[in-house]
Formats: structure tokens, sequence, C-alpha cells
């Protein structure tokens, strides 16, 4: 057995770089034993979003459900990973993991190969919600319209494939780090109640499950990337993980982007809630992560402790909201408000005079001024954007977009629209829900080229951490600092970012914002990094949140110090309303919400600078 199992990533998401298998798969990473390949190679392509994507499909044809860019490929690079002898893991299997292992067979038996494929399921609850043969937590909810209702699985039914001789495995919903947590417990046998090391390899694979987020991409350090950055395209990250659950991250060699403390930290804060990080194998205690740069592109993360996992599994859950539609506006020069005001008026009075009524939900986005004496027409310009919501697709058809177009010649002055007139489209929405492990059956099937299949189901954790534990952990949210106040001093009127990065994203209806004191690059003072992240710690509370974010006004924030990191965890709560598919905001999956809040000012003490 090698002492470090090494794996990769090619997928972040359902679209990501198609060429990235083969990349992957043909480049080594150069580490203190010289030049290697990969062992396992792993592909992330599901989300919230992507789950509400592919039960559309499922409706149109009950024969997809998966994501069918993995097998485009596969076809064009199955056969290069059986000569390299490295391993494939990846959820693309969505909806229908048994009809993607199907369609590899095919595909495989075409290309003349003869690997053995496995398949992971049980996740998928809709058809037992709709008869009613499983409940699911808060019970006070009508789960049985549930278009897609997925567990999210753990780590040991790919370890159970893996073990049992698999080349490629593929999944429906597991958790993301289960990519990468199972190939690692198969290779060093670890037990389910080896919580450390099972902790350690959640945190690899949080890290390798976005990609080139890993490596310099979305990172508001991008100033300090290698000038490459600019023409090679970003290297998907690589995890060297030891037997005790630490590992180093890497990349290729002569692959575009960075690996740096910042880099991963930027994807350890990427869509996390609290400071504990509850998986269906192990809870991570996200404050113990350590890192340290040993090497060029080499980050290596340690210390990690881990605690039994929650005793019901996560949920996915999305159903049909009902059809939206959107008009944008285009303000121009002067009396800008003036005119969105004059714009507003006659949309609303007309909806309001139609037989249908107005839609459901009629939502207006801020304007914001337009730059004084602008240089250029488009500067001078603002955009004012309407979403229409509705359960009835005719209430946010013609009788809106007419609402809109009809006004071109009755108007504010300069009237113009972004686009022409669209039709409804459907819309989802997500719920987090609650499930007994008991209910779910987590079924690993693996068949061999001669088509016999070996079919296993995976026992449940022995032990588990019951609920008010973990509840007790959201309430440590409220907690101060644990710095002393500091004295008084002079203080500058900046940008946070001014030291500070950020990485934010959407859970659900809630968004994250992780915001960490620069530790390379321009941004950062090795003199001065400990009291600038005491200073932003003390600086970061709910209140100051809602400062910051003024849609946060009425919300419930939550705020998690992670001192190893230098920083800190934001939850808004409620911010993206029900979900990236149905949210109106300008900024839906709250992507750009760190860049927004790293913008604001904020009063740094002298010393700090």
């Amino acid at each position: 057995m090698s002492d470090v199992l090494r794996i990769g990533n090619c997928s972040g998401f359902y679209g990501d770089r198609l060429s990235a298998m083969r990349e992957m798969l043909e480049g080594v990473t150069t580490g203190p034993e010289g030049p290697r390949g990969l062992d396992v190679l792993t592909g992330d392509y599901l989300a919230e979003l992507t789950m509400l994507i592919l039960g559309k499909d499922r409706m149109r044809d009950p024969a997809s459900g998966y994501a069918r860019t993995f097998l485009r490929q596969a076809e064009d690079c199955l056969g290069l990973a059986l000569e390299k002898g490295v391993r494939i893991v990846a959820n693309a299997g969505g909806l229908n993991p048994a009809g993607l292992a199907d369609r590899l067979a095919e595909v495989a038996q075409g290309l003349g190969l003869s690997p053995r494929i496995a398949h992971v399921s049980g996740d998928d609850l809709s058809a037992a919600l709709r008869e009613g043969a499983v409940a699911l937590h808060p019970a006070d909810r009508d789960w049985s319209q549930a278009l897609t209702a997925n567990a999210y699985l753990g780590a040991f039914g790919i370890a159970e494939a893996l073990g049992a001789g698999a080349d490629v495995v593929v999944t429906g919903r597991t958790t993301d780090a289960s990519l990468v947590v199972g190939p690692a417990a198969a290779h060093f046998g670890w037990g389910p109640t080896a919580y450390d090391e099972l902790a350690g390899a959640v945190v690899a694979g949080h890290v390798l499950e976005c990609g080139t987020q890993a490596t310099g991409g979305n990172f508001s350090g991008f100033g300090d990337l290698p000038p490459d950055a600019l023409t090679t395209p970003l290297g998907f990250p690589v995890a060297e993980i030891a037997a005790d659950g630490s590992f180093v991250v890497t990349k290729h060699d002569g692959t575009g982007g960075a690996v740096t403390t910042d880099t991963v930290t930027a994807q350890l804060v990427y869509e996390i809630q609290s400071n504990r990080y509850h998986g269906p194998d192990v809870t991570t205690h996200l404050e113990t992560v350590r890192l340290e740069q040993v090497g060029p592109d080499r980050v290596r993360v340690g210390g990690v402790v881990g605690s039994p996992p929650p005793e019901r599994l996560k949920v996915a859950v999305n159903v049909l909201g009902g059809w939206r539609n959107s008009v944008e506006f285009v303000l121009t020069g002067l009396d800008i408000d003036h005119k969105a005001a004059w714009v507003r008026a006659q949309v609303e009075s007309t909806l309001d005079a139609s037989p249908l009524g107005r839609p459901a939900t009629l939502d207006w986005s801020d304007t914001g001024p337009a730059t004084p004496d602008a240089p250029t027409e488009e500067s001078a310009s603002v955009l004012l954007r309407a979403t229409v919501l509705d359960p009835d697709a005719e209430k946010v058809g013609r009788p809106f977009t007419s609402a809109a177009v009809e006004l071109a010649l009755g108007s504010y002055p300069g009237f113009a629209i972004t686009a022409p007139p669209a039709k409804p489209s459907p819309y989802g929405v997500y719920h987090p829900a609650y499930v007994d492990r008991g209910a779910v059956e987590h079924l690993v099937v693996v068949r061999g080229a001669d088509g016999e299949e070996q079919r296993v189901v995976v026992a449940d954790p022995p032990v588990t951490t019951g609920a008010d534990e973990v509840a007790g952990v959201e309430a440590q949210a409220q907690r101060p600092s644990p710095y002393p106040a500091p004295i008084d001093t002079l203080t500058r009127r900046m940008p946070l970012g001014s030291f500070v990065h950020a990485r934010s994203g959407d859970k659900g209806g809630d968004a994250n914002i992780g915001l960490w004191v620069a530790t390379t690059g321009a941004r950062h003072d090795p003199a001065k990094h400990a009291a600038r992240v005491t200073w932003l710690t003390k600086l970061v509370t709910p209140s100051r949140i809602r400062e910051l974010v003024p849609e946060a006004a009425d919300l419930e924030v939550e705020v998690y110090p992670l001192p190893n990191l230098g920083g800190v965890n934001v939850v808004v709560k409620g911010l993206l309303g029900e979900g990236v598919a149905a949210s109106t905001r300008f900024d839906p999956q709250a992507k750009g919400l760190g860049e927004w809040v790293r913008s604001r000012m904020v009063s740094v003490e002298d010393s700090l600078l």
C-alpha cells in the first residue's frame, strides 16, 4: 500500500471544462518523490440547482437524469484511465446512477474495453414520498409534491465499490466530499469510527470539489496570481492524502493558477454554515483545520478533528414553484429615481387592471445612481429589473411583457429594454429536509465485464450525534469575540478588502460569506497579521454585517470565528429567499456578495495599515 493516495478533480459543476478529464489523466505532479500521476480522479457534477435541472430532464425522458457531459468525457478517456490504472469516481449519476452505469457499459463495449463499473444508489426518495412510504423532517410540510428528493449519502458505498475492484464508480446524491473520502477510506482501511482521519479527508474533498476554485478561480486576490493565469487555463487541484487524514493540496505541473494558503482558505470557507461540517460519516470541526505553505503550489492541511455524524441524513428537496419572467429597463442620464418611479407605477397599474390580476410576486431591483458627467452613454445608464413569479404561467406571460413593451412611446425619456419579451420559464423551490437513516437503503452494485452483478447494502454508522448537540453548535454563533476590546486609536476609512479576502456562495435560501486576513501576496504583512486577525474577528458581528449588507437588516445573521484560518464565517439566513431558482435577487447565488462586502468602507486602525 502506498503511503500517499493522489486524488485529483476534473469537474466542479455540470458544465465545467470538458477537456479537464484528459488533462488530469495525462498530467503529472512533481512532489518530494518526483513526478507522479493520479491514483483516483473524481468529478463533482451536482448542486441543488443541478438536481432541479436533472429532475426536469427526467420529466421529459425517464431514461435520462444523469450528467451527459460525463459520458462524453468517459468515451474519450476511459481507455486512458484503464491504461494508467487511475480509478474514476463521480457523482454524475444524478437522479439515475443505474442508467448512467448502463450507458457506460455500452460505451466501454463499443471501445473494446472491459472495466468493472459500479453505481451507488438509494438516495432518491421522490417516489417513496409520493407513495407516503417515507417521512421527512420537519413533518409539518407536504413533501408528496417533490420533483426531486435526495438524501446525502456518505463515502462507504464508494469505498465498498472500490474494495470490490471497481474501475469506475458513479453515484447519485452523495456528499461532494464523499467522492474523496470513499477512495481514501478504501485505500487506508479506515473504519466508520476513524473520525479524525475521515474528517481530514472531508476537508480534502471540500477543497477539491469545486475544481479550479482551489487554484485561483473566483479568488479575491487574483491580482497576486502568476502571469500565466491570464493565458493558461487554471489547473484542477490534487490532494496527496496520508494515512492519518492529513494531506497536501497541489496541482499538475505546467497548469495555470497557484496553490497558496489563501487560495485553499478561499475554498475552505465556501458554502459552509457553522464551524461544524455535518456529513453523513463524520462531523468535521472546521475550526481545527491548519494550513502551511510547504513549497511552491503545495499547501499542507492537517490537525483536523472529527466526531460522530448526525443521527439523520440531510435531504435536498426540489418542488416546482411556478413560473417566472423578467424585463430590464434602461434608465439614462438625469432624474433616474423619478424615471424609475414613473415606469414602476405604469407597469403596476396596468397589471392591477388586467383581468388576470397582478402576479403573486412582483419584485423591482434597486437602480442606484448613474455616473455623473459620464464619458459614455453606457456609464450614464442604470438598469431597473422587474421580476414576476406566479403559479399560473399565463399571468407572467403576455399580460406582463405587454405591460412593459406597450410603454415604449409613452413613458420616461430614453425608454429602452435590454431584450425582446420572453416566454415564462418554470422555476423550482429548494427545501432542506432530514430523514431517519433507517428509511434509506445505501446500495452498491458492482458489475463485472461478464455482466454479473454484486450487490451490497452499506450499514449505518455505529454512533451518531443527537439533534440537541448539533443545535448547540449553532448557538455558538452569537458568542462574543474571544479577543479583548481594543484601546482607542486613530482609524482610517478604507475598504474592508484592503487586507481581507472573501469568498461567498449559497446554501439554499441562505448566503455564506467567508472573510479572512490575507496570508500571501501584496495584501499580506507578516508583522501585522495576528493583529489584523484580532481586529477582523472583533469587527465582524451580526450587527456589523447588517450594516454592511442593508438587505440583511431584518434577517438572522450568524458569525463563527475560524481562528486557525485567520477569519470568520458568516451565514445570512434567508437572504436568497427560497433559493437560487426562485430568487429574484440580482445575485441569486451570492457569488459576488463577498466582493461587495470587501468594497464596503470600514474604520481601520492606523497601526494595521
